[in-house]
């Protein structure tokens, strides 16, 4: 199976995933973010280098995608090559990041990339309010990450609102804000409880 942790920054998806792949021992994949050449470039000039950055990050979840497809194990995956496409990539779009070329020609890339892959068989989007991201990303300390503005966070989020409504998958949604899963067992059990009644149809309603 494969298995993807949907949201924005600072919502928690590594940790989730991280937990996740102990509980039941799936393998974990995570986001190529300390090995990405143009991240620290980006938030410093988003206008210079969003087309640049969303290429990498398009060419590493294809990449992904396709070891995932060759596995015979289930992967679960902090966030997707969907994400990616339809919150990121539009949200640079949409503050004027990108020229209509360069979008043009990523999206020619994309669909072509969709002719030999599939979706994931789950995707667990976590919901988080802007200040809860904040709190996050200032509790984690990336320097390149402090600078970054509160409308780009607002905008990230209204595309994820955007997308997960109309993502045609199988998906859970989970509020975040009021959840610590990482500190609070039963707040984890919970989540557990939504994907086995997803995946396995138990504790049925």
């Amino acid at each position: 199976m494969h298995i993807v942790i949907a949201g924005n920054i600072g919502s928690g998806k590594s940790t989730l995933t991280n937990m996740l792949a102990r509980h039941y021992g799936w393998e974990a994949q995570q986001e190529s973010v300390e090995n990405n050449p143009y991240l620290e470039d980006y938030y410093r000039d988003i206008h210079r280098w969003s087309f640049n950055m969303e290429v990498f990050f398009l060419k590493e979840r294809f990449r992904d995608l396709i070891a995932i497809a060759r596995a015979g194990h289930t992967i679960i995956q902090d966030r997707s090559i969907f994400e990616g496409v339809y919150v990121f990539m539009q949200n640079n779009k949409a503050m004027g990041n990108l020229s209509d070329r360069d979008y043009e020609t990523y999206m020619e890339l994309f669909e072509q990339m969709m002719t030999v892959v599939r979706m994931p068989d789950l995707m667990i989007y976590l919901r988080a309010s802007v200040p809860h991201l904040v709190g996050n990303i200032q509790k984690r300390g990336r320097n390149y990450e402090q600078t970054m503005q509160l409308e780009y966070l607002e905008n990230l989020n209204k595309h994820y609102e955007d997308f997960v409504a109309n993502y045609k998958g199988r998906k859970i949604v989970i509020d975040k804000d009021p959840l610590d899963f990482e500190h609070n067992p039963r707040d984890f059990a919970r989540i557990i409880d939504q994907i086995d009644r997803t995946l396995f149809g138990l504790f049925p309603e």
